[in-house]
């Protein structure tokens, strides 16, 4: 009798369990439908195939399904298809790589409208993980951009360079470039077309024989700039180069002749110090061997009286001699105070 008894208390507790499991299923589901009605609702409206559970999914995955509900229906809308790539799958493995979704597809949808641009969602994702702005890249494809050569935060205003004549221009010139998208990729920045840019324009100044032919056609500049392909390797096509100023700077040959002679001048002047120094120093020399052989001159002179003595003492002078010899000495001193001599020279 007490089994029987239990049996009714027991299939209770099964159908309220039942019960229970069915009401929180319902709020879970009234739940998830409250949140994800609405991007749920506008994606089925506007036939971008993306489910609740795939929303469901996204927020696991933490994704955030505004933004890719909202760039699918943008995609749908411009008529771009799963066909060309652009799927809700593609949408977030790229938000979950770090890159912008709308942004992405604002510029694919730029490319289409303007006919002339072939960027597909491959080449769009690459370029926005890339760090570069794909909408502004797009843009500047079609509408080019201007690039002020030298920039406008640089230290000098003007490119300067020097003709074959010696003569300073003073230039100033206007790149238009337009994006190239196939090499935003690892392309050189604005950075570098001005540089190369700036090359260019000195090397064709610095060939022509004088600045009157610069100044007569500015546009052989241009020419000669677009012929050497500087936009290769770059971010960057080169439309067209524009020679906005020339100035006539100084006469940098003149200048430099002047310094050459300068110091022509003065090494002039330290060698002829050279050898004026050497002059005097052989003058110097020839004076002292004067004063030597004037030495050796006295010292004979000296021994000429001993040698006399000698002689009287060996009987090889005699009185006679002594006497003739002071005569000769006597008249040839008279000689030389007559003619103006020093005694004893």
């Amino acid at each position: 009798m007490l089994l029987f008894a239990q049996q009714p208390n027991t299939s209770t507790v099964i159908t309220i369990v039942v019960i229970g499991a069915g009401l929180l299923a319902m709020l879970v589901v009234i739940a998830v439908f409250a949140r994800y009605s609405r991007l749920w609702i506008q994606s089925v409206m506007t036939g971008a195939k993306i489910g609740i559970f795939d929303l469901l999914g996204m927020t696991f995955r933490k994704v955030n399904p505004t933004v890719i509900v909202r760039s699918k229906i943008m995609a749908v809308q411009a008529g771009l298809t799963d066909s060309t790539g652009i799927t809700s799958k593609a949408l977030e493995a790229h938000y979950l790589a770090g890159g912008n979704v709308p942004l992405v597809i604002r510029a694919i949808i730029a490319a289409k409208k303007a006919k002339t641009i072939d960027l597909d969602f491959k080449l769009a994702t690459a370029i926005d993980l890339a760090g570069r702005n794909v909408l502004e890249a797009v843009q500047t494809s079609v509408y080019p951009k201007v690039i002020d050569c030298p920039a406008r935060n640089a230290a000098r205003d003007s490119l300067d360079a020097v003709a074959k004549n010696g003569i300073q221009l003073k230039v100033k010139a206007r790149v238009t470039v337009r994006a190239n998208l196939n090499q935003l990729i690892g392309g050189a920045t604005e950075e570098t077309i001005i540089a190369r840019v700036g090359e260019g324009i000195v090397s064709a100044i610095g060939s022509s024989n004088t600045h009157l032919e610069v100044l007569e056609n500015p546009d052989r500049i241009s020419k000669a700039v677009l012929a050497r392909r500087l936009d290769s390797q770059t971010a960057f096509e080169i439309v067209s180069i524009d020679i906005a100023d020339i100035d006539v700077g100084e006469n940098i040959g003149a200048r430099l002749q002047a310094d050459q002679a300068e110091a022509d001048t003065r090494v002039a002047r330290a060698r002829a110090e050279g050898r004026r120094a050497m002059a005097v120093a052989q003058e110097q020399e020839m004076i002292a061997k004067m004063e030597e052989s004037r030495a050796q001159v006295v010292e004979a002179e000296a021994e000429v009286p001993m040698a006399i003595a000698d002689s009287f003492r060996d009987g090889h002078l005699g009185i006679m001699d002594y006497y003739k010899l002071r005569n000769v000495q006597a008249d040839t001193e008279m000689r030389k105070s007559i003619a103006g001599a020093p005694a004893g020279k």
